[in-house]
C-alpha cells in the first residue's frame, strides 16, 4: 500500500466520526446549520495557521484561478449540512452509505469522461462490476440483522 492510500485511508476514517460529531452538535443546538458553521470556523482556525507556514503562490495565482475550480466549497457545505440535519434521524452509517455511493457513481463518471483535469479511465465491465459489487457490500454493511 502507498503512502497516498493509506492517507486516504486515515481521511476516510474521519468522516464518519465527522459526521457523527457534527450531526451531535448540531442535535445538541438544535440548529444543524449553526453546527455546520462552527465545524467551518474551526476548520479555517485549524488551516490557516498551516497556509501561513507553507509557502504559497501569490494571491494574484489565486484570482486568476478559473472560477469554477471554487465550487469545491459549495460542495462541502452541501455535504456538511445534508449530514448535520440527515444522520441523526437515519443514522450515521445509513448517512454514510448514501454518500459513499454517491461517491463511487460520481467518480466513475468523473473519471470516465475526464472531466477537470482527471485522467480518463474508461467505465469497462470490469470497472462497474467492480462499481457494482462496492455498492452490493456497502448495503450489506447495513443491512439490519433479522432477529434471533
Amino acid at each position: 500500500m502507498s503512502p497516498y492510500s493509506a492517507l486516504m485511508i486515515l481521511a476516510g476514517l474521519g468522516i464518519p466520526v465527522l459526521a457523527a460529531l457534527n450531526a451531535a452538535l448540531g442535535a445538541k443546538l438544535g440548529a444543524p446549520p449553526l453546527a455546520a458553521l462552527m465545524l467551518f470556523i474551526v476548520a479555517l482556525c485549524v488551516t490557516l495557521p498551516v497556509v501561513i507556514m507553507t509557502p504559497t503562490p501569490a494571491l494574484s495565482e489565486l484570482a486568476q484561478a478559473p472560477r469554477h475550480l471554487f465550487l469545491g466549497g459549495v460542495f462541502v457545505v452541501i455535504y456538511i449540512l445534508s449530514i448535520t440535519y440527515v444522520a441523526p434521524k437515519i443514522g450515521v452509517g445509513a448517512a454514510i452509505f448514501c454518500v459513499l455511493l454517491g461517491q463511487m457513481i460520481g467518480a466513475a463518471l468523473i473519471d470516465h469522461f475526464g472531466v477537470f483535469g482527471a485522467q480518463p479511465t474508461p467505465l469497462s465491465l470490469n470497472r462497474i462490476t467492480g462499481l457494482g459489487l462496492m455498492a452490493a457490500g456497502l448495503w450489506l454493511t447495513q443491512r439490519v440483522p433479522a432477529s434471533a
